[in-house]
């Protein structure tokens, strides 16, 4: 049986760990952000993966950025003798050294169609590009951000009136299903890795709460996909009469 060790924070990566959990491979631990306190009282909440991890009796890892530095989670892992690691939305950026601790290495489940939209923000910046289509990649991980070989890819059409939430969701469950059926084909060495066209690539960048400022000289259109495309976070604002108004 495989061993696995998962990473992920928010609710894109829980349907991920949730179909490792049905195919056949054996989750050594499930590596996830520290809980942080969120929301005007400040009040100190934990991650989606943590509560499945939680509820499914998952052992959990919550290290700090410097533990991912200092060697510390290095050690810990390498213990634990895992054939393959998944990254799904994990929030950190992971060394090199704990990228290659396990034997089939490290991959991760990226939601745009590499090599375009590499980055933090891959789906609102999708949306705000009006982009008609965008979908999932399983890629090998390197240092470098997003520019690893692709394993598989998956294509989604975004609705004229789809939400970044709306895409997530979607994305959530086609990168799981997808996740799957790459790793069987990894461990038996039938997947095909693809080097990407870095001559391609285009950034997507951490969205600002900023970014939502509406510029009514703007089309219409690049204002419809500024208010879906910033939908749950930070939304699309305006001001009037003194006051700022969230769209």
């Amino acid at each position: 049986m495989v061993k696995i060790i998962f990473y992920g924070t928010p609710e894109f990566a829980v349907p991920s760990l949730a179909q490792l959990l049905d195919a056949d491979v054996d989750v050594l631990a499930v590596v996830t952000q520290p809980d942080r306190p969120k929301g005007r009282g400040k009040k100190v909440s934990i991650s989606p993966v943590k509560q499945f991890a939680r509820d499914h009796r998952l052992p959990l890892l919550q290290p700090e950025r410097g533990e991912l530095k200092d060697g510390s989670l290095a050690i810990q892992l390498q213990a634990l003798e895992p054939d393959l690691a998944v990254v799904a939305a994990y929030g950190h950026i992971i060394p090199e050294v704990i990228l290659q601790l396990p034997t089939l290495g490290t991959i991760n489940v990226h939601t745009s169609l590499l090599p375009k939209y590499r980055g933090a923000a891959p789906i609102q910046r999708s949306i705000l590009a009006g982009e008609m289509e965008t979908g999932i990649t399983i890629m090998r991980l390197v240092q470098e951000m997003d520019a690893g070989p692709i394993l598989s890819q998956l294509r989604y059409p975004i609705e004229p009136t789809a939400t970044s939430v709306d895409v997530e969701r979607a994305l959530a469950s086609l990168g799981a299903r997808l996740l799957v059926t790459t790793l069987k084909e990894l461990i038996t060495g039938s997947v095909t890795e693809t080097d990407q066209r870095h001559e391609e690539a285009t950034y997507a960048a951490k969205i600002k709460r900023v970014d939502g400022e509406i510029d009514w000289s703007r089309a219409a259109q690049v204002i419809h996909n500024l208010v879906r495309g910033l939908h749950p976070w930070p939304h699309a604002f305006t001001h009037y009469d003194g006051r700022r108004y969230l769209i």
